[in-house]
Parts: C-alpha cells; structure tokens; sequence
C-alpha cells in the first residue's frame, strides 16, 4: 500500500506502484489542502478576477481575458488543442507513473482542482487504466504539456488507454470498472497538463531500471574476471580507501564478495603484473556510475513531490502566482547525467566482450569458437555491442543543451527534458543487451576454465544463466540468446545471496 500526500513520495515507494501493483490512497489530511485551494479558484471565478489560466488565454493568449461562462469550454478546448502527440506511445509502465505522479502533485495543495480529479487519477491506477501517450511533442516548458494532454483526455473519457492486455477507449474501460469521466471545470485542464510529470516518469522508470542494471553489471563484470583470470588485487580494500570515494569502495567490496574463493582469478605478478583498465577499473568505473545515479535519484525524488503547474495558489487564493516551476531544467540535466553515465556502462562492459573474444588479448579459443574457422562463435556479438555502445554516444548528447522558442516567443526558453528522459531510457536499453552479450561471452569463457573453479557466487549465476542460454557447441542465431538474455535481467533475476539487504530488485510485470 502507498499513501499519498502531495510531500512524501519516494522512489522505492514508485517501484511498489509499478513493479508490485501496490495500491495507492489518498491521505485525507491532503484533501483538505485539495478542498481549499479549490474553493480559491472557485471565488476567483466568480469575482470575476484576472488569474492566467483561470479567466485568460494561454501561452501568447494571456491577455485575452474569457468569460466566467466560457471557463469549462475554455479547459476543454485546452486539452484537445494541446493533444497533439506523434510517434510511439510510451511504455505502459511510464504512463502508469505518469498517473501517480501527478496525483501526488495535485495533493500537495497548490493547484485549484476539485478532489474528484485526484480521486480519479487513484482509481485509474488502482483499476490498471492506463493512457495511451505518445511520446514526441513535448519541448520540457511549460512542462510537458502535449503528453499530459493525452493524459488528461482520457479522465474525460476521451483517447486510448491500456486495459486488462489490450488497448481501448476510454470510456470503454471507465464503464467497465465503473469509473465516471470527468468534466473539467476552471483552472483543471491547465492543472492537469501543466508540470513535468511526463519527463519525471520517465526518469523515475529509467532510474530504476538502471539502477538494477549497474548492480547486475558488477556480477557480470565479476565472470568476465574469471573467464580473463583476472587479478584481484586490484579490488584490495586498501586501494579504494586510499582514494576515498565510497561508491568506488563499496563495488570493490561487492566484487570481492562475488569472486570470494573462486580458484580463476589470480594474484599480481603469478600470470602478469597487470590487468586492462577494462578489469581493474571495475570499481573507479562503476562506482562513478553509483556516484551518478546517487545525484539523479536525489533530484527526482525532489520533483516527484513538487509542485510544477502554474499558476500556483497560496494563502487560500490571497496570493495567485504565475511562475515557472513547469520549467524541466533541473531533470533534463539529471536525465543528460544519467545518459552519460550508462552509456560509458556499456562502453566498458563492450572492451570487456573485446577482450574475452580477442585471441590476441587472452589465451582462450578464437572469439571462444568450439571449431575456430569452421565456425565464428561469439566473433559477432561484439559487433553487435560495439554497435550499440556507439549508438549510445550518439544518444548521449546532452538534450538539455538545446531551446527553442515557441508560443510567438512567450515561452522563449525551454528545457527538453523529456527527450533527455527518453534518450536515456534508449541508452539503458541497449546498455543492458551489451551487459547481455558480456555474460553470454564471460558463460563460455568460464567454460574453457572449468564452472567446478567458479566462486560458489558466480557458479550459481552460471547455472541460472544456463537456463537461459546453452553452451555454444555450434553456431546459432545469437540473436535469440541476446534477446532472451535481455529479458532475463529485465524482469529482475534472482537475488542469489543478497550482497546488499537493502536492493530490491525491479519486477517490470507491465
């Protein structure tokens, strides 16, 4: 169960709405908020006041002043103007956080809606209702405007949604869970589609996919280790104190508790003096990824309890304020941060796959062939990696970096935060099939070592992994291995021996 309150949210509680289909409620102390910043907008109208959004136009329109009659038209016309997405829709799993998150925004009191606007977006996720959002069009200010417009259409029984494994109506699946649409009042439809909500759900489902990935990387890195004989010396905990940072010191850690009294890693000096950067930097690489995602979760566990629409009420309706906290800047630098940081994941991981198929770089069998010749064995998987982390430097390239002007120059400045997001989202993705082709070459490699060497840790990720993708007796179409590998680590594998208590490991059951 996840209570909301507009403050209180965090990341793992997401993971629970999303990964475990924990049910969300309301907390009751928010509604009195809720209450009260409606009955602000609610006299605002009446008086007749000038309040963006509420008696104006919108964007270039501010100045044009509507009509106390025209204020429910006025939201309507809103929505189905801004509601002009292109592309694919977002992953299920996005739109459903897109839902939550904007609920707890609403919650928190600042935005004029009436209960039942929240109460609706809590059935909708409770019911497994999900809208069908594309994913372009958003420019990340004044928030994300046209992907929340595909949000807010569905509460009014409008576009598609994802219900019970097919797509629908709306209002087809409302009336099947009995749910009423809603007809937008003043100030709702502007509450609904203004904020970041569409940038940061796609940030918080990113996040959380990579942070299972990074874990996943360093037990994978660890069997690359073994299939290398790799000297593991340098995780020595001296060494990583010596420099300090206790993300860096805590992967050495971790690969030592992975590799512990495995009999194919050697010390320095009994084959070479030496490893590549590609095994010895396992902690100084990795634990600069933790450093990452440490600086990303703190900012998206900021905006996942903000509020980001505009404008904002305070002091019961004596203080009505245009602002621009719709503004994505602060996650569109997270999301280029994190872009970066998994993309050079991959790209270790990638001289890793390089070296364990390279026979001029070990002394295992040509790219781990069982007829080198006859047959190429893993010689194209690193094409395929090498494709993907190059894929990924392309995708790197900071979103956040760009504006332009739009709404006649009124919003001349903005954000991109939802392609940052996107982007990063991509990156993970092909990062975690490069991670995938690793273990798949690091499986083999271990083979021609002997599995009865293997730390007790990674012979048992052996033989799970074995269930998944056979030995290489013969070449195959490695596509399917990719493939099922890929899946594999995406819907979370198994906690072998719990190195870290406090991980819980994502279920993406949707």
């Amino acid at each position: 169960m996840v209570t909301l309150n507009g403050h209180a949210l965090t990341l793992e509680q997401v993971r629970a709405v999303l990964c475990e289909d924990a049910m969300v409620y309301i907390s009751p102390a928010s509604l009195d908020s809720v209450d009260a910043s409606r009955r602000a907008v609610e006299d605002i109208v009446k008086k007749g006041q000038i309040v963006y959004g509420i008696t104006t136009g919108f964007g270039k329109f501010s100045d044009v002043l509507i009509d106390c009659e025209d204020c429910q038209e006025l939201q309507l016309n809103l929505i189905h103007s801004h509601a002009c997405g292109v592309g694919e829709a977002f992953p299920e799993v996005v739109s459903r956080a897109m839902l939550l998150l904007r609920a707890n925004t609403l919650l928190k009191g600042f935005s004029g809606v009436r209960r039942v606007v929240v109460e609706t977006l809590v059935e909708m996720i409770n019911a497994r209702i999900h809208p069908v959002i594309p994913q372009q069009g958003s420019l990340g200010a004044s928030g994300d405007l046209v992907p929340l417009a595909h949000l807010a259409l569905t509460l009014i029984g409008a576009g598609e949604v994802y219900y019970q494994g097919t797509i629908c109506s709306a209002l087809q699946a409302f009336r099947a869970e009995g749910i009423e649409p809603l007809v937008l009042q003043a100030k709702e439809g502007l509450a609904l589609i203004n904020g970041t909500q569409a940038m940061t759900a796609m940030g918080a489902v990113a996040y959380l996919q990579a942070e299972e990935l990074v874990y996943q990387s360093e037990m994978v890195a660890a069997l690359s280790m073994e299939g290398l004989r790799g000297i593991i010396d340098a995780f020595d905990e001296e060494v990583h104190h010596a420099r300090g940072y206790q993300e860096q010191i805590d992967v050495a850690r971790r690969m030592r508790e992975i590799l512990a009294g495995s009999m194919l890693t050697t010390r320095q000096g009994e084959l070479r003096v030496q490893d590549a950067y590609s095994l010895r930097c396992i902690p100084q690489v990795i634990g600069a990824t933790w450093q990452v995602l440490g600086y990303v979760k703190h900012k998206l566990e900021i905006e996942i309890n903000a509020a980001t629409d505009n404008p904002l009420i305070f002091e019961g309706g004596d203080k009505v304020i245009s602002g621009g906290n719709f503004h994505g800047q602060p996650v569109a630098f997270a999301m280029d941060f994190l872009k970066i940081a998994m993309a050079e994941l991959a790209d270790i991981a990638e001289r890793r796959i390089e070296r364990l198929v390279n026979p001029q770089l070990n002394d295992l069998p040509p790219f781990l062939s069982p007829r080198p010749g006859l047959q190429s064995g893993a010689m194209i998987l690193q094409y395929t990696a090498a494709s993907l982390v190059s894929e990924n430097k392309t995708l790197a390239h900071p979103a956040s970096v760009d504006s332009i002007p739009s709404s006649a120059n009124q919003e001349d400045h903005v954000s991109m935060g939802t392609i940052a997001a996107r982007h990063a989202y991509q990156i993970i993705n092909n990062a975690r099939q490069v991670v995938a082709i690793e273990l798949i070459c690091a499986l083999q490699a271990v083979e021609f070592r002997g599995t009865d060497k293997m730390s007790p840790y990674t012979r048992q990720i052996y033989q799970q992994a074995r269930t998944i993708t056979p030995s290489i007796a013969k070449d195959r179409v490695f596509a399917k291995d990719i493939e099922k590998v890929s899946k594999w680590m995406e819907s979370g594998w198994q906690d072998l021996l719990a190195l870290d208590n406090t991980r819980k490991l994502a279920q993406w059951a949707i």
